[in-house]
């Protein structure tokens, strides 16, 4: 993909839960997150290890996809204000718009997928499966196509995860690092999505 990632607040100064949730500080909120100061640490340290890592960075995971696949699962997940906090960092160009086409394409309920055969197969049930638009790859090349069709298998199919969905990735382009990198990327904002959920709803006050 030939994106790049636009102007975006700087991630070293700005905690992207407190973004997310709309946290001030000194707030009750902010006062709370600082009773689990180490968890919000690392949440904050496990997104820059992603979005912002440290030089040399290990494989061809371009940042700029990293954001593209993090808009994708945050809109599977149900998420647009989260979905448009990582958009942007793709403002004005042709990839925002194919992600946004994607999610709308790609929205289930999941989970779904087969167990081995045995006691749970009794709650095996089937689901869509997820391809790129072709309209929509030619924006976002056979790569990255490739690795949002990985991140909708991970998101509602996890069940089905195979040698065989691996494999794809690898004849896309895909190095076995940056494969780890891209499951690692779909399980954290899987673990941010729930945690800014959790304090927004703390935030809303009782009916």
């Amino acid at each position: 993909m030939n994106a790049v990632v636009s102007s975006f607040p700087d991630p070293q100064t700005l905690d992207v839960i407190d973004q997310l949730v709309g946290i001030a500080p000194g707030s009750a909120l902010d006062r709370l997150r600082a009773q689990r100061e180490q968890a919000r640490t690392q949440a904050q340290q496990s997104y820059l290890a992603l979005f912002a890592p440290a030089e040399p960075v290990a494989g061809h995971f371009e940042i700029a996809d990293r954001f593209a696949v993090a808009a994708f699962v945050a809109g599977l997940h149900g998420q647009p204000e989260v979905a448009r906090f990582y958009a942007e960092a793709l403002a004005g160009q042709g990839v925002a718009k194919a992600i946004e086409a994607e999610v709308a394409r790609g929205a289930a309920q999941g989970p779904y997928g087969r167990y081995p055969e045995g006691p749970l197969s009794v709650e095996d049930e089937a689901g869509p499966v997820y391809a790129v638009d072709a309209a929509q790859r030619a924006v976002l090349g056979e790569r990255l196509s490739a690795g949002l069709a990985h991140a909708h298998l991970l998101v509602f199919h996890p069940r089905d995860a195979s040698p065989a969905a691996l494999q794809a990735l690898l004849d896309a382009g895909w190095r076995t690092t940056e494969i780890v990198t891209l499951s690692q990327l779909v399980a954290f904002l899987a673990f941010q999505i729930r945690v800014v959920i959790g304090l927004r709803a703390l935030a809303t006050p009782s009916a």
